[in-house]
Order: structure tokens, then sequence, then C-alpha cells
């Protein structure tokens, strides 16, 4: 019998956004809809320790931890992005725009910079030495999902258009394409070696891209997160292993499955969960799972009531075998 997971006290009282560990230690922040990012530390038994949290003015849709994990940067609905020092515990405004902020992520091969996307269609850069962007990024729609890894970085907007930028020319756009999915992007996420990146849609489908002219033709799309009276759902949020570079989805089923790409294989599913995955985080090294249950909206506001009251924090200790890549047959 696997032991069950562990499940954060003191969980947001609204949706949640986001997930993301600290790149230097076992300590989760969680963004959300009631206006708050909340830090969990991690300890060795899986208990948790509520340990700092602050504020928006508005739902907050994204989080990320700088490099050297002394900090943390959120963006949301007040159109701002808001970095949080834990040494000091004070909070200022490092980023605007002209309408929310989606995502934010600190740059992999440039870690003081942050890039902002929005649904006002622009990247912003940001060096915190100067107030102003230094560098914008023109995108063809509002953006959903971004994602960075090495010299990589992913954009996916409205109307199924992805974005793919080289960071060492940040300004400008290297390749634009339409997703390789027929419906709505949910989410990007870039392979751990920065050569493709994954896609998913509302529509129980994920596509793994190479972005590379020789690798291209080993794109290839997958269904997933269907069931077996036929009904198909969102896949919500994609996560690599730090280590193995096998990866996780999370769907508006209630699922979540881990996969290698490489020999196109599912590896484990996790127990049903009785709400909607909203997202998803591995930690630095890989060896806890963190997972958000909580209603992702994809039956409506009508649903707000009953399973909008959900809102879990769900942290599974990994095993290799659940993992790691087999070899193939």
């Amino acid at each position: 019998m696997e032991a069950p997971d562990f499940e954060i006290a003191s969980p947001p009282s609204d949706g949640i956004s986001d997930l993301a560990f600290s790149t230097q230690a076992d300590i989760l922040a969680v963004s959300s809809w009631d206006q708050m990012v909340r830090l969990y530390e991690v300890q060795p038994t899986g208990n948790t320790i509520p340990k700092a949290s602050y504020n928006h003015e508005g739902p907050v849709l994204s989080v990320d931890w700088s490099k050297d994990g002394t900090s943390v940067v959120s963006g949301g609905a007040d159109k701002a992005a808001r970095l949080y020092t834990l040494a000091t515990g004070q909070t200022v405004q490092v980023a605007a725009h002209d309408e929310p902020i989606r995502c934010v992520q600190f740059l992999d091969n440039q870690p003081n910079i942050l890039a902002t996307a929005s649904w006002d269609k622009t990247i912003k850069y940001w060096d915190f030495r100067s107030p102003a962007p230094i560098g914008t990024l023109t995108l063809p729609e509002r953006c959903y999902a971004m994602d960075t890894k090495g010299n990589l970085l992913v954009a996916a907007t409205a109307d199924r258009h992805v974005v793919v930028v080289n960071t060492n020319n940040p300004a400008t756009i290297f390749k634009q394409a339409l997703s390789p999915l027929k419906w709505q992007t949910r989410t990007v996420s870039c392979f751990v070696d920065g050569a493709g990146y994954a896609i998913s849609s509302i529509e129980g489908r994920v596509g793994i891209q190479y972005i590379d002219e020789k690798d291209i033709s080993k794109s290839f799309s997958f269904k997933c997160h269907r069931d077996e009276s036929k009904n198909v759902y969102s896949v919500n949020d994609i996560s690599f292993h730090p280590t193995y570079g096998t990866f996780s989805t999370a769907g508006a089923d209630g699922t979540i499955s881990f996969w290698d790409k490489d020999s196109k294989q599912r590896l484990k599913s996790l127990p049903k969960s009785t709400g909607t995955i909203a997202c998803t985080a591995f930690n630095r090294t890989g060896s806890i799972f963190a997972y958000a249950v909580s209603y992702d909206w994809t039956k409506g506001y009508k649903f707000q009531a009953t399973e909008g009251q959900v809102n879990r924090l769900m942290l599974h200790a990994i095993k290799d075998v659940e993992i790691k890549p087999r070899p193939k047959n």
C-alpha cells in the first residue's frame, strides 16, 4: 500500500493559480485568486510550516523564484509584478503592464532579468536596477502561458499562437507558429535541456515540439486526460522532472500522470483526486511533487459554489520507479 500524499495545512482561500519551488531549498511558493502569495517550508518528514505571505491588489496568476533563492516574484490582475525578499520580508513592485500579468519568470541564462508576459500582448524584460523595462516583445495575442529554459523562451497566446524566443536576443521573435493542437492552449513547459517544449490544450491532448530543424521530425502529439465515457478534459499543467527530463500532466479530470517523451510511455498515474488539478511543480531535486486540487473553472461559474470551495495543496513523495525513464523494449 502506497503512503498517502501529504496535505499542506492553511492553504489559500480561493483558486490556486501557480506553484513554484525554491531553487535552493524545499520552500513552496503558491499564488492564488485570493490576492495572496504564500510560502510553505517543507520539512524532511513531509510536514509543512507556513513561512510567509504577501499581498497583491488583485488575483495573483503566476509565481517564480530568483535563481539564488533569496526572493519570490509574482504577477497578477493588478497589472503589477511584485518582488518579495525572504530575508527582509519586504515587497516592492518591480514591473507594470497595461493589462493583467499572466506569467512571470526569471531568465535561465540571465538570472538578474525578469520576463513578464501580459494580456496587453507584450512580454517585457526588467533589470531591477532600472525602473523602465530594458526590452519589450510584441506578441500576436494575449499571453496565456510562458516558460523558459537555457536560451529558450516559449510564450503561448490566445488564438493558438506560439512564439519562440532566443533569450540572447530577447526582444526578437526567433520562430512563430500555430499550436499543433486544435484547441485553446492551457500551458507550455520547456524540456530540461532546452531543446523544445510541451504544450497542452483544453481538449485532452499534449504536443511535444522540438525547435531545431534536424529534430522537428521527432515532434508528436498524444491524447490524455480522457475517460471511458469519451469525456475529454483540459490538461492544465505540465511539469518536467529536473533530473530525468520525464514529465507530469495534470488535468480537469482530477488525474496526474508521469510520462517519458523519448520512449512515448506513460510511467505512472496517481490516484484520482476529488477535484480538478489546477497546477503542479517538482522541487529542485525532483524528490517532491506538489499539486493543487483547486477549481479550474472548466465547467463555468455555476460550479464555483461547490467545486470552487475546495482548495487543497498536496505533496507526493517521488520514487525513482515512478519517474525514471525505462529502457525501450
